[in-house]
């Protein structure tokens, strides 16, 4: 979706610097040694700095971190983390032990069928629409009519990278390559996959990891950075199948909540940047556009995700990885593939497109940040719309970046991270009824999803004053009039089972 208006871009020197605590692995084992909630937050939440400066081809920076959101900590910690898992031996690490692997994905459609279906699930999650309690009831008749209506567009996207979507054939070959590098380590574990909206759904890895007898399980969402409404929409699921079953209750588990500063990842990341440079005719004066998927800037503000902060610093860890290379090109970060009337993280990738093309940029790279496996955003919306929006916009040499895949050195380091984290695994709660009267299933999950997301499933609070124009404040109040708008006439469906919608077709399973 584009807008003819353009985002003022922020750019950045290779010069920023900064350092970040390491979030912990979050184990069973913490429930004995809780921490208050400000004491969580100081160990999880990131403290984003970044100097200003002038960028190889003569931009302006002007650096806007928002930084209203984190915490100020003192840390004496380096920002990258290095792999500190044991050498290979001849003895596997867990001895007499059934060691499972669940790596979490968001699922997508596998043939244009799918699509609908796909687009429901998705849309059904209160973690992607959040409605406030009174209106929590038309959840899923609201999925409905947002499914129906994106359908068409969507099965017109997917048509185009081939009729679906790749995530599960890449995800399952990240899994078996995942499971041959930790057998390399001396670590005999079995992979599992578990998608959010499609098959193979959580519950059904879930069930598979049962059958399979497993005892120890280390949980791995493949979202580098964490947020509510990626991460946290999984693990949330995830603390409800465990909380109503006895096998899973007592089963030895971790959560790695996210990995973006993972010395393997930054310099996968780094690698195949510089690869992607050097195919350009002068290298140095490519401009490179880190595009993230965005999320709701309600998400960040109101309710504490710490996404936007652990891009950045993903982002400057990056960066100070090529400087090390001596690779001082210019750089941006912009958000991607917004949806709804509501404001988003910005600036937004169309926009900052734009805006980069005005000012003479002739050569730019994008990369993927926010992605480890190639889908619908990558192929069509960055390979197609982005790139076409670039060369009109007077940017003459485009280039992109992969997503990681099977690349052997994340792979490696993902396997790493795996074996670090076997000595936090624990059981979930000391019985079954401890973990139903508990909050905190799942080790300290939900204590970490309190934490960010302190008011979920509440409309934020309103703006407080009204200001004219294509302002934060009127986009904030068109959003939400347009969303409690489509409520009252979803609610008036459901109770008179009379309109266009049943008319249409569109609600007929809701008489």
């Amino acid at each position: 979706m584009r807008s003819g208006g353009i985002q003022s871009s922020t750019w950045y020197s290779a010069s920023s610097s900064s350092t970040f605590p390491h979030p912990p692995y979050l184990t069973s084992a913490s429930r004995h040694c809780r921490l208050s909630i400000s004491q969580r937050v100081s160990r999880i939440s990131l403290l984003s700095s970044c100097s200003s400066g002038l960028s190889k081809t003569q931009l302006s920076v002007s650096t806007q971190r928002n930084e209203q959101n984190l915490l100020s900590v003192g840390v004496g910690a380096e920002a990258l983390v290095t792999s500190n898992a044991p050498g290979v031996s001849n003895e596997p690490l867990v001895a007499e032990e059934k060691i499972g692997v669940l790596l979490l994905n968001l699922g997508g459609p596998e043939n244009l069928e799918d699509v609908q279906p796909f687009l429901f699930n998705l849309f059904a999650d209160p973690d992607i629409i959040r409605l406030p309690r009174l209106f929590q009831f038309l959840q899923k008749p609201l999925a409905q009519f947002i499914s129906v209506l994106r359908a068409p567009k969507s099965k017109e996207g997917y048509a185009s990278i081939g009729g679906g979507s790749p995530l599960r054939q890449i995800t399952d070959a990240q899994a078996e390559e995942l499971r041959k590098s930790l057998w390399a380590k001396n670590v005999p574990a079995k992979v599992y996959v578990g998608m959010r909206y499609w098959h193979p759904f959580t519950e059904e890895a879930i069930e598979q990891i049962k059958k399979d007898g497993i005892t120890k399980l280390v949980v791995l969402p493949l979202y580098p950075q964490f947020s509510i409404s990626t991460s946290g929409s999984s693990l949330r699921l995830l603390e409800s199948i465990f909380r109503d079953d006895e096998y899973l209750v007592n089963m030895q588990h971790t959560v790695i909540p996210s990995w973006y500063q993972r010395e393997g990842y930054i310099k996968a990341m780094a690698n195949l940047i510089e690869k992607e440079l050097q195919k350009f005719d002068h290298p140095e004066n490519v401009a490179i556009f880190f595009s993230a998927h965005g999320v709701p800037l309600a998400y960040v503000e109101e309710a504490g995700d710490p996404y936007k902060a652990e891009m950045e610093e993903c982002v400057d860890l990056i960066i100070q990885e090529l400087e090390k290379r001596k690779i001082t090109n210019a750089y941006t970060l912009a958000y991607q593939s917004r949806v709804g009337p509501v404001e988003w993280l910005k600036p937004y990738t169309d926009e900052t497109i734009i805006d980069l093309g005005g000012k003479g940029v002739k050569s730019l790279l994008a990369v993927p940040i926010s992605f480890v496996s190639e889908h619908i955003e990558t192929l069509e919306e960055i390979d197609v719309e982005y790139k076409e929006l670039a060369l009109e916009s007077g940017i003459e040499n485009w280039g992109r970046v992969p997503a990681l895949g099977c690349e052997p050195m994340f792979i490696s380091d993902l396997a790493d991270a795996v074996i670090e984290s076997l000595p936090y695994v624990g059981a979930m709660a000391v019985s079954n009824l401890e973990a139903r009267q508990s909050l905190v299933p799942l080790g300290s999950v939900e204590e970490l999803l309190a934490t960010y997301d302190s008011q979920r499933r509440e409309l934020p609070p309103p703006v407080t004053v009204w200001e004219w124009g294509w302002t934060k404040s009127a986009e904030t109040w068109n959003g939400r009039a347009a969303m409690l708008a489509v409520l009252m006439l979803l609610l008036l469906e459901v109770t008179t089972g009379e309109g266009f919608l049943h008319q249409w077709g569109i609600l007929p399973l809701f008489r």
